[in-house]
C-alpha cells in the first residue's frame, strides 16, 4: 500500500509498551510517516509535539492517564488531534468511551498493516479539513 502523505507530518505515537511503539514507528516511518514516539500521556503533553502532530497513535491501557483521558486532556486544552486509539482488550463500553471523546477509531492489537494505514489515511484527511 503506498501513502498519500507528500511531506512529513507528524504521528505521535503513545503507548507503554516500548516493542510496540518502535514496531509502531517503524512501521509508519517505512510508509513516509514521520514519528515521535512517548512511553506516557504525560510525557506527550509535555512533549511541546502536540502543535505539530497532525495524528495520534495512543494506546488505551496505560499506567497514569489512558488514552481516552489523554483524547479528553487533549480536548480540554483546545487541542483537536485525530486519534486513533489501540487496545490488546477490546471491550464494546471501552470503544463507545473512546468514540465519545472523538476517537477515529478504536483498532486491535496486534494492529493490521492495513488497518492502521487506511486510518491514518482518514486522520489526515480529518487534519487537513480542520
Amino acid at each position: 500500500m503506498t501513502s498519500l502523505v507528500t511531506a512529513p507530518q507528524l504521528v505521535s505515537i503513545v503507548d507503554d509498551d516500548n516493542a510496540v511503539r518502535e514496531a509502531t514507528s517503524d512501521l509508519l516511518e517505512s510508509h513516509g510517516y514521520t514519528t515521535a514516539v512517548f512511553a506516557s500521556a504525560e510525557e506527550f503533553l509535555l512533549s511541546g509535539q502536540l502543535e505539530d502532530t497532525v495524528c495520534l497513535v495512543t494506546d488505551l491501557r496505560m499506567p497514569g492517564a489512558s488514552g481516552i483521558e489523554l483524547q479528553q486532556r487533549l480536548i480540554d486544552g483546545g487541542h483537536r488531534i485525530p486519534t486513533i486509539v489501540v487496545t490488546a482488550h477490546p471491550e464494546e463500553a471501552m470503544r463507545s468511551a473512546a468514540m465519545e471523546v472523538g476517537a477515529l477509531a478504536l483498532l486491535t492489537k496486534p494492529l493490521s498493516e492495513q488497518h492502521l494505514l487506511a486510518w491514518l489515511e482518514t486522520a489526515f484527511v480529518s487534519s487537513a479539513r480542520a
